[in-house]
């Protein structure tokens, strides 16, 4: 089984007032079932209140992320999955929840993990 990134970026949420609110308790819902079924490993959005920062090697910080990146903010699921089709029929569900569009990416495996 591979794991598998839904993720959407914070401008792709659109919806606002009560569309939000129907949003969020829809996506909740998916994540619940994901639980459920065995498949949920996390889930939970970045909180753009907290800046990035940077940490070295040394153990330097340094304020923001990298300057020529994207910017990574938006909601995140991680699931356990036997197959693409099974991960693009959950972020199909978690589309649909949340009204915008989700990125699916596979983890590589690390045999150490």
């Amino acid at each position: 089984m591979s794991k598998y990134l839904i993720s959407f970026p914070s401008w792709a949420m659109t919806a606002s007032g009560a569309a939000l609110e129907a949003a969020g308790r829809e996506s909740r819902a998916v994540i619940e079932d994901a639980k459920r079924a065995g498949v949920y490993v996390f889930a939970g959005g970045v909180d753009e209140a907290v800046a990035p920062v940077r940490v070295g090697a040394g153990g330097a910080v340094t304020e923001g992320g990298y300057p020529d990146g994207p910017v990574i903010n938006g909601g995140f699921a991680v699931l356990e999955l036997p197959s693409r089709e099974e991960a693009v029929h959950w972020a199909s569900r978690l589309a649909s929840a949340c009204r915008c569009d989700q990125e699916l990416r596979v983890f590589m495996f690390d045999p150490a993990s």
